[in-house]
């Protein structure tokens, strides 16, 4: 079988794929190759919800495996299945509960992926792709990073995505494991949980909370559509010989805290009093931003959705699906909330109404 009908017919293996960019990656497969077999593991933490794809479930080729990437026996047992293509976006990915808890994202962020390679390593797939992101990088306050920049990652959740792109390389290197490794920037889009930026200052908003802005809210990252980065790996899975690079994923679309605040709030037509300053959180980057020439040139990429488009989808996305997102509004979620803002006048209207 070759490539193109490997991907249309082929067998995936999605780890993560009920959190944010992961189930929008199964969403499109399903949307684009219907003969596809799709099998998803993940944990369900917090972050990762069933409800992502419900409407998948008992669709012909679809499969869902309730487990943890740092579960060495499960890992080990599902991939002796024999899949074609991985994606590894199982992570704990917030910045804000790194600095509270870098255990926990240690040992999902390295120690799960070496679970996977080592079960990969054994079992043998036509690629795998490990989901990175530029926060590797860390503060870019000139230019843009291309893929050999330095990594300096200046907090845990950083740290801990750095250390397992290094051990996925390290296993092309060793092992000639077909691993291919991307480095994304700031995603928005549908199924994000509301304890991002864009999400939860839209859900706020529509429900009339403060939006907590870090500090002076002047930091900036590259917004990327998450359906762009979805496109973006599925022309690496259509790419040959990629096997061991890197590559960086980006649109080139620099907007500060601030900014974004003020558009999500002229698309709610709510009120500016709803910004918040709060005290900024330990060794937050100033800016983030990547250099991605190299999928351009190498793989023909770039990105389709505008950010006027993408973000007013976006909001217009959350306005319309309460249901989704109101019952993960609740007991945990307002507990981290309110341990996690500081609000600079010592009022927080953030419990639920």
């Amino acid at each position: 079988m070759d490539r193109r009908e490997l991907l249309k017919k082929g067998r995936y293996l999605v780890t993560g794929g009920a959190g944010f960019i992961g189930c929008n990656f199964v969403h499109e497969i399903h949307r684009r190759y219907p003969e596809a077999q799709i099998t998803v593991l993940d944990k369900l933490t917090y972050a990762g919800n069933p409800a992502n794809l419900s409407s998948l479930v008992g669709t012909k080729g679809y499969r869902f495996v309730k487990g943890d990437i740092c579960d060495r026996d499960l890992v080990h047992d599902l991939i002796t299945e024999k899949f074609d293509w991985i994606l590894n976006f199982a992570a704990e990915t917030h910045v804000d509960r790194s600095i509270g808890d870098p255990g926990q994202f240690v040992q999902t962020d390295v120690h799960g992926v070496y679970n996977l390679l080592e079960a990969v390593r054994q079992s043998g797939v036509s690629r795998f792709i490990q989901i990175s992101t530029d926060e590797v990088y860390g503060e870019v306050m000139e230019g843009a990073a291309p893929e050999d920049a330095p990594l300096m990652p200046r907090n845990p959740y950083a740290a801990s995505k750095a250390g397992g792109d290094r051990l996925a390389y390290s296993y092309y290197a060793t092992y000639d494991l077909p691993v291919v490794i991307t480095r994304c920037s700031n995603n928005y889009g549908p199924f994000q949980y509301p304890e991002k930026l864009i999400p939860l200052f839209v859900t706020n908003a529509i429900d009339n909370k403060e939006l907590p802005v870090y500090g002076s809210g002047r930091n900036c990252r590259d917004w990327i559509h998450v359906l762009d980065h979805v496109d973006a790996l599925i022309t690496l899975l259509e790419t040959e010989d990629v096997d061991g690079e890197l590559f960086n994923i980006g649109v080139y679309n620099e907007k500060d805290v601030l900014t974004i605040t003020d558009l999500i709030l002229k698309s709610l037509d709510k009120s500016q009093s709803l910004l918040k300053h709060v005290v900024d959180r330990p060794g937050h980057d100033r800016r983030y931003a990547i250099d991605w020439t190299k999928l351009n040139q190498r793989c023909g990429w770039k990105p389709k959705i505008p950010f006027e488009k993408g973000i007013n989808d976006t909001v217009r996305w959350y306005a319309d699906h309460l249901d989704w997102w109101q019952p993960l509004k609740s007991g945990e979620f307002w507990e981290f909330y309110r341990q996690n803002y500081k609000f600079l006048d010592g009022d927080s209207n953030c419990t639920q109404s």
